[in-house]
């Protein structure tokens, strides 16, 4: 038997919300997986569920049951009265007002019953509608992911691309490291770039730094980056100050987050030139 034939006979109870944890859980996890025909298949039973309440007779006894309830009606209206079977105050005979107490007990079973499906099928329709928000906030959030990194790829390739863009050397001081690139493309911003990088302290980053032309100004703080397990690092910076201010690029250890000035030495630095 092939999953689907597996999960295909819970199509009606999962939409009912008639499973128990067990199978529940082992039927949504197949449907996250992304099973096409089981979600078609949830969605129909869900569709039909949410048919039953409007398809579905008005509840009233059956003929056998009225037959059954007139056949003692009448032998009580044949049996001879006794004390404990007087006529009530209010002048009904008892037979009848037995009669009426059975019929009334089965329209209010009937009408709890219905309503108990009711209840049943918005609370389905409820968490299918949840579910159903859920993959779509899920899904947006994918589809952002992506085109943010296609743009970030496009704008590295646009940099790395351009013979006009400026490159600078990053060497390292006092480190054992592999030297730094940096490709400058002043409409795109910078790209940099590095091999067998070595990885920072626990709950640290590198962050690049630009020195300004100015004797007066400070460091500007930029992007944080930690490199990958094989010490691949890259770096994009999409908008940074004009260039013919800036006379260096720097690196430093920093804090997780970044710094608003450098609080350790310079690991990195290259000349604009």
């Amino acid at each position: 038997m092939s999953s689907h034939d597996q999960f295909r006979e819970m199509y009606e109870a999962y939409a009912l919300g008639a499973l128990d944890a067990q199978d529940r859980l082992a039927f949504e996890a197949h449907l996250a997986s992304g099973c096409q025909e089981c979600t078609k298949g949830v969605a129909e039973a869900r569709w039909l569920v949410s048919r039953l309440a409007y398809i579905a007779p008005d509840a009233r006894p059956s003929d056998m049951l009225k037959s059954r309830l007139m056949q003692a009606v009448r032998s009580e209206a044949k049996a001879p009265p006794t004390a404990s079977s007087a006529p009530p105050p209010t002048g009904i005979p008892y037979w009848l007002s037995a009669g009426i107490a059975a019929l009334l007990l089965i329209t209010l079973y009937s009408a709890w019953s219905a309503h108990q499906a009711k209840e049943e099928l918005r609370a389905s329709n409820e968490r299918l509608a949840a579910h159903m928000e859920q993959e779509r906030t899920e899904t947006q959030q994918k589809f952002s992911a992506m085109e943010e990194q296609m743009a970030l790829m496009h704008r590295e390739n646009a940099i790395l691309t351009d013979p006009a863009a400026t490159k600078v050397t990053l060497m390292p001081q006092k480190i054992q490291a592999p030297q730094l690139v940096a490709m400058w493309q002043h409409q795109n911003g910078i790209v940099l770039a590095g091999q067998k990088v070595p990885m920072p302290a626990s709950n640290h980053v590198l962050q690049l730094w630009l020195i300004p032309k100015d004797p007066n100004g400070k460091p500007i703080p930029s992007l944080t980056v930690r490199p990958d397990a094989n010490g691949r690092m890259v770096l994009v910076i999409s908008h940074p100050p004009d260039p013919n201010q800036i006379k260096a690029l720097a690196i430093t250890e920093e804090p997780e987050g970044g710094s608003a000035q450098p609080t350790s030495p310079i690991r990195w630095v290259g000349a604009m030139t």
